[in-house]
């Protein structure tokens, strides 16, 4: 599916664009006049622009983004169809900037605007590549923006980040950073579209090259709309860590994927033996049942959770889960094909089965990818 592109150029360039401040939005059209007439007071003297990534919100954010544009130069918008994710909207506002520093801030009022000029001196400075807005350094606090179980589970991530990746920042998990405009080109194409920790996965692509400077800020409580984070979360934000520590040779969406598969093992054999010993089904019968069952499960979870970006809804949702019946049935010859060649060069059961397992997985993946949840 195509992008449409709305834009306008910024304020009239008798100096070279200096700041592109990105704002990623879903349903923010009641937060988004408020946002930029706060940043234009921040940022008084200084050439910048704002960028609204906006994934095709119902509630008509990207209309109010170019109802602004018209009245402000400083303000453009693109606007994301077929698609969702607050990363792939930070990457894609980032490299359609040409200034020298880029910016991600939150368009819900949480994030403190007024941090932008001490952000932007940091860099200016020479002395750092990022500048982060840090909760956790001393003069930060997460207020009251953030629920008991969400501050426990954002302290829980942050260690994680820090022990596993070997991350040094006290926030990996803020949403509020500025970059020079060069390290994110060298960066980009280690970056991950899918999940909502982008800053993380900078600062973990760099391998520890990054020179960063944290600022303290105090996250302040949501003014309009609902919070875009649920606890599916939780799963894309683990997949990250485990991608960056296999040096991304894995992709975080086949690791969602292959976590789903494995629940569906789960769910095959509770089925399988409900229906033969509850139900007194044949064997051949119940596993057949049992099958349907899991790839239904399959599909579901995938549906929610791996492709939660590319979601199917209604006629489309039928014709997914009809589709991924045939993509994993194709599958299961690919696994069985695969484990008799093996076995009958190398009669060793255990690598036979497992690398037909694999094979029918990586099929299930790559087909069901491009067949049930593609885009045209």
């Amino acid at each position: 599916m195509s992008v449409a592109t709305d834009t306008k150029p910024a304020a009239s360039q008798t100096t070279s664009l200096e700041l592109s401040l990105v704002l990623p939005t879903y349903n923010e059209a009641q937060n988004l006049p408020l946002v930029v007439d706060l940043v234009e007071k921040a940022l008084a003297g200084v050439n910048w622009e704002i960028i609204v990534v906006d994934d095709n919100s119902p509630d008509g954010t990207t209309k109010v983004a170019r109802e602004l544009a018209q009245t402000n130069p400083r303000v453009r918008a693109i606007r994301r169809i077929g698609r969702r994710g607050l990363s792939g909207a930070c990457i894609e506002g980032m490299l359609s900037s040409s200034a020298k520093f880029v910016a991600v801030m939150d368009a819900d009022l949480q994030h403190d605007e007024s941090l932008l000029p001490r952000m932007l001196a940091a860099l200016r400075s020479g002395d750092f590549d990022i500048a982060v807005a840090s909760r956790h350094v001393e003069g930060g606090d997460v207020g009251s923006g953030l629920s008991a179980v969400r501050s426990w589970g954002s302290n829980l991530a942050n260690n994680l980040a820090r022990n596993l990746l070997k991350v040094t920042l006290s926030d990996p998990m803020s949403g509020f950073f500025m970059v020079a405009r060069d390290k994110v080109d060298e960066l980009a194409p280690k970056l991950s579209s899918q999940g909502f920790k982008i800053l993380l996965d900078l600062v973990a692509s760099a391998n520890g090259t990054l020179r960063i400077k944290e600022l303290p800020f105090v996250f302040r409580e949501r003014q309009h709309g609902e919070s875009k984070l649920d606890t599916l979360v939780t799963l894309d934000y683990l997949g990250l860590l485990v991608a960056k520590l296999f040096n991304d040779m894995i992709s975080v969406r086949f690791l969602m994927y292959s976590a789903v598969g494995a629940t569906g093992v789960i769910v095959h054999l509770i089925t399988l033996q409900l229906l033969m010993f509850a139900a007194l089904l044949p064997f051949t019968t119940a596993q057949l049942a049992a099958t349907v069952v899991a790839m239904t499960s399959n599909f579901m979870l995938n549906n929610q959770l791996t492709y939660r970006d590319r979601r199917l809804k209604g006629l489309a949702w039928l014709r997914g889960l009809l589709s991924f019946y045939v993509v994993c049935s194709v599958g299961v010859l690919a696994n069985v094909g695969v484990a008799n060649f093996i076995y009958d060069a190398q009669p060793l059961w255990w690598f036979a089965g497992a690398a037909g397992a694999i094979m029918g997985a990586v099929w299930n993946f790559v087909a069901s990818n491009a067949v049930t949840w593609g885009r045209s």
